[in-house]
């Protein structure tokens, strides 16, 4: 039952070493962390990057400067004005052609965010394969950026609707997707014809400056002028500037949801337009019918991928009474084979916690759900000897628990997964499930189709996302994430949320030698 445990995470790849994938991507031992594209500036002031694999140290990167922060902004409005006089559809070229410069790069690029961030290597994977699919997305997107024809009242007058591009728009992006995150706003707003400024996590700023170093190539090929695609490094003084800048119509934010209500109160003050990907606090509803070997594979994925540090990790399983306990064994038997080390080792699970802070972070919630009455099954330690006393390794721990424990109400980025029983129809666990502040992913395990669509009504799943028999955690580009109320309700990466990174203008047209004026209204003179 277990052999996807096993499987998971086999690639042909041979190892790289640290040196290899920064040398291959243009990384050096120090590097600028302030870039408009070819210019590069740098402070006084800088920041070691280590990963959490083995704490060696990886790199330096400069922060950037007020002064330099400025000169970024204001160069990118420059840019603003030559990209959205390039026509939509060549906007796609160029995208396509970062697509495919993403493909050449895509072992190195998914190793350097194993690397830096701690995810296994098929996860650093599959997060560059985000980007490249994004990319696919917004070629085809390019000639699609679809307005409206609008039937007028008014004699020989025609409406229309058309879509105009805003501006810079500023990306803040988290440790947790590097790179990933970064993409789908940037791949949307270029072809959308803005520019953009981006801060990547001051935890893995080596990734922002490999993915700016791999879209030089493409710049440089296209002759493109400075400032398409910026970096700009710091901790969240960076962001307060990006947050209160009015020359960046909009921001793009994922983090906490603390994070999100500073940033959209700030963006908001000043009527700017701002898109939030906040937490999530993730279920999965467990019923009597569930297929057993698809429930437990989606939720031990969804549980300990990226070792529980996605906004989509699943946090939560509500689970019938009657198939409680079989539920629990096979997860409890499931979790004592993962194997947990070296995310550059392919046959390795679970790769350490981003740093000290997540790890004392893990323990502090065991402990204090302990405390409300939560009963620890398996994990839920730190580990210890060789590699183990160099990173932040943790077992993932399951705890029974009840959904009102504070504990259980916020969301903790670590591989803590609570299980918590229900009894009689699926409307109570979805009661359960809703009945968190968060609202980003979750999933029901069913195989009776009226649960199923009931789940995915109105009177069902109040998140964003809404799965059948697949877990929370992962989503495909195409359709539109994001989620609701903590969550901040923004989308990105499908359906049309690209409208978000656009103007909307509405134009009537009098081809008549007559002035009718609307309502009937009559003026005259």
């Amino acid at each position: 039952m277990f052999n996807f445990i096993r499987n998971y995470y086999k690639s042909s790849m041979s190892q790289f070493t640290p040196k290899e994938i920064l040398n291959a991507l243009s990384l050096k031992d120090k590097n600028e962390g302030t870039s408009t594209g070819f210019t590069t500036m740098s402070s006084d002031q800088w920041i070691t990057s280590y990963t959490p694999i083995d704490g060696e140290k990886l790199g330096e990167v400069s922060t950037t400067s007020a002064e330099d922060y400025q000169k970024v902004v204001a160069q990118s409005q420059e840019a603003f004005k030559a990209l959205r006089a390039i026509p939509g559809p060549k906007r796609g070229e160029l995208i396509r052609q970062f697509g495919n410069a993403l493909r050449e790069e895509k072992a190195h690029l998914g190793a350097l965010v194993s690397l830096e961030m701690g995810k296994s290597y098929q996860e650093g994977l599959g997060e560059v394969q985000e980007m490249i699919d994004i990319c696919d997305f917004a070629v085809g997107l390019s000639r699609q950026l679809y307005g409206l024809t609008i039937k007028s009242e008014r004699s020989e007058h025609s409406m229309m609707e058309q879509w105009h591009p805003l501006g810079v728009v500023g990306v803040i992006s988290a440790f947790n997707f590097p790179v990933a995150v970064w993409s789908w706003n940037f791949a949307l707003a270029i072809v959308c014809g803005n520019t953009v400024v981006w801060k990547g996590s001051e935890k893995a700023p080596l990734c922002a400056i490999a993915c700016q170093n791999i879209w030089n190539k493409v710049a440089k090929a296209n002759q493109l002028p400075e400032g398409i695609s910026s970096i700009v490094t710091g901790d969240y003084k960076i962001g307060e500037w990006m947050t209160s800048d009015d020359r960046m119509p909009l921001i793009s934010a994922t983090g906490s949801s603390r994070m999100g209500r500073i940033v959209g109160a700030a963006v908001a003050s000043r009527f700017g337009k701002s898109i939030l990907e906040l937490g999530g606090n993730n279920a999965i509803i467990i019923t009597p019918s569930c297929d057993l070997k698809i429930t437990v594979t989606g939720a031990i994925f969804g549980a300990v991928g990226t070792c529980g540090q996605r906004c989509t990790s699943t946090r939560r399983l509500i689970i019938h009474e009657s198939v409680y306990e079989s539920v629990k064994n096979a997860l409890v038997q499931a979790y004592g084979q993962l194997k947990i080390g070296n995310p550059l080792d392919e046959t390795n699970h679970v790769g350490p916690l981003i740093d000290q802070d997540s790890v004392d972070t893990f323990l502090a919630r065991i402990e204090s759900v302990q405390g409300e009455g939560g009963k620890v099954l398996c994990g839920g330690e730190v580990l210890s000897g060789g590699i183990y006393d160099k990173g932040y390794y943790v077992t993932p721990c399951i705890v029974e628990a009840e959904n009102h424990y504070e504990s259980v109400q916020h969301e903790t980025f670590a591989p803590i997964l609570y299980l918590m029983k229900y009894s009689g129809g699926v409307e109570e666990a979805i009661a359960l499930q809703n009945d968190v502040k968060q609202g980003l992913s979750s999933a029901i395990m069913t195989n009776d189709v009226r649960e199923a669509h009931l789940f995915m009504s109105e009177f069902g799943s109040d998140c964003g996302i809404a799965n059948v028999n697949i877990g929370t955690s992962g989503a495909e580009i195409g359709g539109a994430f994001g989620g609701e109320k903590e969550t901040g309700g923004g989308r990105e990466s499908g359906s049309d949320a690209w409208k978000a990174y656009m103007r909307r203008q509405t134009n009537t047209v009098n081809y008549g030698r007559d002035l009718p004026l609307a309502q009937g209204i009559e003026f005259n003179i």
